[in-house]
């Protein structure tokens, strides 16, 4: 099985949920860490979910939902796992 190392950055919209990952068709992937930095002096909050195969967000979909993060502050996930299709959604 061939692995395949991926460092991605992004700075979202605040206002919207934002695809950060898709996974490829045939294809299972797993993010080692997922850092989330707020650059803002004020807090605020962050949410995270992972869409099964690609469906609509719904409730059942969020591994965070309006987690407090301190100004300049940071937050790390470890260890979410996708199957194809599956998508990382960040807000």
């Amino acid at each position: 099985m061939a692995v395949a190392l991926k460092n991605f950055a992004s700075a979202p919209s605040a206002a919207t949920p934002t695809t950060l990952y898709t996974c490829p068709a045939s294809t299972t992937a797993v993010v080692g860490d997922l850092t989330i930095c707020n650059r803002s002096a004020t807090a605020t909050t962050y949410r995270i979910a992972r869409r099964l195969l690609g469906a609509a967000l719904a409730d059942a979909h969020y591994l965070r939902y309006d987690i407090t993060i301190d100004g300049n502050g940071s937050d790390t996930i470890s260890g979410i796992t996708f199957v194809a299709t599956d998508v990382l959604e960040v807000y």
